[in-house]
């Protein structure tokens, strides 16, 4: 009756997003995207702009001459930097305080995935200034108009410039919170290849394939379209052409921006497809134990696709044909095992290990219950897990 009620609610979700006003950001895209924002801002009227990023971005200077066409333009800003990676409630809360007490308008993340979520739940406060950060967790609970939000990352793989998800942490509980709405989409996503020239190796190898599970898991799942499936192949090629290189030679700027729109890409296919366990998974591990979420996915992916057998061999077999992997003449069973196999191959030659050793035997009980209630019964997934299912691969993917 469980796995029943799962795929009713599912049923359900799909036919009523048929009919949610999503909205597509503008896009933004080459080496002077960037530039183009400060005159945007001014057209758009917004005279003040919450900025925020991160230490690391300030400290490296990455985002100086934005910085600097704002003052050029007149254009008033204040920079919130202490977002950490699994941005925390307390994140959240702080910037929302600037973002009110300098009268701001606008707000640009500036980042990778956690300034982003970060931003987005300045947006949903904003829009809710009544509502805290865990009456919003789950589905629908902002809709209402949040300011004007532009999205520029800074890596190529959460695709959050693209999607209605935001995912906030409380540090007391260890527990992640899942804001899901269309309201929080970004209105404008800028991608500029030069602000991912210089990012490191481990970065561009962890976030490349966080982009790959996004448009995997969308494709894989009872929820796709034919819009999102577009998405996800074109996303899946993309990587599988362009991450290796952009993981050997960063400032191949073809490279980059291939990588950049499949992270786009990818972040479109599962804002209406949804995720699924892999994403059920890495959001424990982050809350745990601060593991990367792109690294926590590049982990587990292999692993979870192993898991759901037969009911994904078809799906995989056709992201194998779309990447060229397995002859005409294999099985699907077959082209699927090379498809898990040649994602394994490009882990390993970008050094992404294959186990997690922070994993503690005593937490898995309260993370299996976690994941379950994260994953069920929303994500339309292939295969419905069970404790049992989830218990299994916390132990495979312990050290």
């Amino acid at each position: 009756m469980y796995k029943v009620y799962c795929r009713a609610f599912q049923r359900v979700m799909k036919i009523a997003s048929s009919f949610i006003p999503w909205r597509e950001p503008e896009l933004l895209e080459g080496e002077d995207s960037l530039k183009k924002l400060p005159s945007l801002f001014t057209q758009c009227k917004i005279e003040s702009i919450l900025i925020v990023t991160d230490k690391v971005i300030v400290l490296v200077g990455l985002i100086d001459d934005f910085l600097n066409d704002l003052r050029n333009e007149g254009i008033k800003y204040v920079v919130y930097d202490k977002t950490v990676p699994n941005p925390t409630v307390e994140n959240v809360e702080e910037a929302y305080q600037m973002y009110v007490s300098n009268n701001c308008t606008g707000i640009v993340a500036f980042g990778g995935g956690s300034p982003m979520d970060c931003a987005k739940g300045v947006g949903a406060r904003a829009a809710r200034p009544n509502k805290s950060i865990h009456q919003m967790k789950g589905l629908f609970k902002v809709l209402k108009k949040i300011p004007p939000l532009f999205a520029i990352p800074t890596t190529a793989g959460t695709g959050s410039e693209a999607t209605l998800a935001a995912v906030i942490s409380n540090n007391t509980t260890h527990e992640k919170y899942v804001i899901m709405d269309p309201s929080i989409i970004p209105h404008f996503a800028v991608l500029n290849p030069l602000l991912i020239v210089n990012l490191p190796r481990h970065i561009t190898a962890a976030t490349g394939i966080d982009a790959l599970t996004h448009a995997i898991e969308a494709y894989i799942g009872r929820s796709n379209t034919k819009e999102t499936k577009k998405y996800s192949l074109e996303a899946t090629k993309l990587i599988f052409e362009n991450l290796y290189e952009s993981y050997l030679n960063g400032t191949n700027i073809q490279a980059r921006k291939n990588i950049q729109k499949a992270a786009y890409l990818a972040g479109m296919a599962f804002t209406r497809a949804y995720v699924g366990n892999v994403h059920a998974i890495a959001h424990t591990l982050g809350g745990f134990y601060s593991v990367p979420h792109g690294l926590a996915n590049a982990i587990i992916l292999p692993y979870v696709l192993e898991y759901y057998g037969a009911a994904v061999h078809k799906s995989l077999s056709e992201l194998a044909d779309i990447v060229g992997i397995g002859d005409p003449t294999d099985t699907d069973e077959l082209k699927a095992t090379k498809f898990i196999e040649s994602i394994n191959m490009l882990n390993k030659k970008m050094e992404i290990p294959n186990k997690i050793s922070e994993i503690i035997n005593t937490d898995i009980p309260v993370m299996v219950e976690r994941a379950l209630k994260e994953a069920n019964p929303l994500y339309p997934v292939p295969k419905i897990f069970n404790k049992e299912d989830l218990f299994r691969l916390y132990q495979l993917l312990k050290d």
